[in-house]
């Protein structure tokens, strides 16, 4: 099967600069839950880490403080607006730096096929406040744009797309899956009637038209749930995380972590129950008394219940009151799968 330009990776190289000490807060972007994911990943110098969804760097600049010059930060992002972040975040880096411009699926298959076993993966999911800010993207229910919530522009499908073309059962069932939209139905109905909706001012006078009078105030804006529901769908994002747990995992080494930070129950269900499944021994039937599979437990939950940001953080960043973060470490390999390339199970 042929990948879509977006998950078609490309590498780009920057030398390591001086070891000066990068700032936590980057002038676009605040970082969620930081130094409790560096915590967790506990990197050491010269070890490699992949960050998945590099975004504005805010979590790799605390991670290469760690790694030293003989470590290796690598970047995946899908967003070509990434890539001249990364360029500048690289030329500050205390560490090797390597940029792959992909979705993390494409792109962590990529490393694999380079050879590249990194110490720690790690995911910061959802949508970065640069996405948001970028209001010609349509992202944002506050600004009147086009009707776009693409975060690789170069994706032929956008959200004008999906509200104009997709019949009204489909959209009522986007709505009411990655929005948990309870007036999932009578909204989709109101964009039918409305089609062609062209803007987000367009699409969130549907929403609240579709909408009794009683839901449109309290819980926040109401179009944010239908603007989450088309941003995935639109992005394939819960698909994309689904897909890229497995080889995210299988890349680590034995003692390799991997964290994943979340912004709602659809994100952090998939990393729970992942994170889960590998921690999980014996897993012969509740009704056998002895343990016949042999099965073994192939990770050490770092986090036993999701890490939420403190008090202090929500105050300061409201975006981080939904995050949830966990992690894990590895600590055998999956016998009943091929071992990793060069690795002895």
């Amino acid at each position: 099967m042929r990948l879509h330009a977006a998950r078609t990776p490309t590498f780009s190289h920057a030398p390591a600069g001086g070891p000066r000490p990068l700032a936590l807060v980057t002038r676009e972007h605040e970082p969620v839950l930081a130094p409790e994911l560096v915590d967790l990943l506990a990197p050491e110098p010269g070890e490699t880490a992949v960050d998945c969804t590099f975004g504005a760097g805010g979590h790799a600049r605390l991670i290469a403080e760690r790694l030293g010059p003989e470590g290796t930060l690598i970047g995946i992002d899908r967003d070509p607006a990434a890539r001249d972040r990364f360029s500048r975040f690289a030329a500050e880096a205390p560490c090797r730096a390597l940029f792959v411009g992909a979705d993390f699926v494409a792109g962590l298959r990529a490393l694999r096929g380079e050879g590249i076993r990194p110490d720690m993966v790690y995911m910061d999911l959802g949508m970065s406040s640069m996405q948001v800010d970028a209001w010609e993207r349509g992202f944002s229910y506050s600004y009147d744009a086009p009707l776009d919530m693409r975060m690789d522009p170069r994706q032929g499908f956008d959200a004008a797309d999906l509200v104009n073309e997709w019949p009204e059962s489909r959209i009522a069932q986007v709505l009411r899956r990655f929005g948990e939209e309870r007036h999932a139905g009578r909204i989709a109905r109101e964009i039918v009637a409305r089609r062609p909706l062209r803007t987000t001012s367009e699409l969130v006078a549907a929403v609240q038209a579709g909408m009794p009078a009683s839901a449109r105030f309290g819980g926040g804006h109401p179009a944010k749930r239908t603007f989450q529901a088309l941003r995935i769908a639109v992005n394939g994002e819960l698909d994309l995380l689904n897909e890229a747990l497995p080889p995210a995992w299988d890349a680590l080494p034995l003692g390799g972590r991997f964290a994943a930070i979340s912004f709602h129950s659809l994100e952090d269900r998939p990393v729970k129950q992942f994170l889960a499944a590998k921690a999980t021994g014996c897993i012969c039937p509740p009704e056998i008394p002895v343990c016949v599979c042999g099965h073994e437990p192939e990770a050490d939950l770092l986090t036993r219940r999701a890490v939420a940001p403190g008090p202090a953080e929500m105050e300061a960043n409201p975006r981080s009151r939904s995050a949830h973060l966990r992690a894990a470490v590895k600590i055998a390999f999956d016998t009943t799968a091929d071992a990793p390339s060069g690795v002895d199970a």
